[in-house]
């Protein structure tokens, strides 16, 4: 293994780690104001209960970019693409005083920039990894 190939390696396992640990902590905010825990300001259960579900989705995503780059492109896609409708329908319900929170929407674009960055990363990533393999990422 070259270290081009190693260098690659580690950005897409760097990448991963971040969904997984996103993912985590996302489990982990959401089953504590599933479970009781007051976060502060008027919680959108529906906006809840999806952010809670994405985070099986950011882990799995994780895992799947750990494996590799192709499905991880595709998964990350997804996930920014999923992210970013519900941030509109979310900046939309807060536009017109519909009861969402502020703090909704930040959360919301955090979640929506981090997948942006997600799968911008694994695209720069898997571009590089096939201009190695096919001979013009070489010096």
């Amino acid at each position: 293994m070259n270290a081009s190939h190693q260098y690659i390696s580690l950005l897409r396992r760097g990448i991963a780690l971040v969904a997984i640990v996103f993912g985590l902590a996302t489990l982990i905010a959401g089953g504590g104001v599933l479970g009781g825990s007051d976060p502060g300001y008027t919680v959108l259960l529906p906006l809840l209960i999806f952010n809670t579900v994405m985070g099986f989705a950011y882990v799995a995503a994780g895992v799947t970019i750990w494996r590799g780059l192709a499905a991880g492109r595709y998964v990350a896609a997804t996930i920014f693409l999923v992210n970013l409708l519900v941030l509109g329908g979310v900046g939309y319900l807060y536009a017109t005083g519909s009861g969402v929170a502020i703090d909704s929407v930040r959360a919301m674009v955090l979640r929506t920039v981090v997948w942006l960055g997600v799968w911008l990363g694994v695209v720069w990533t898997s571009r590089r990894e096939h201009a190695r393999a096919s001979g013009f990422g070489s010096r």
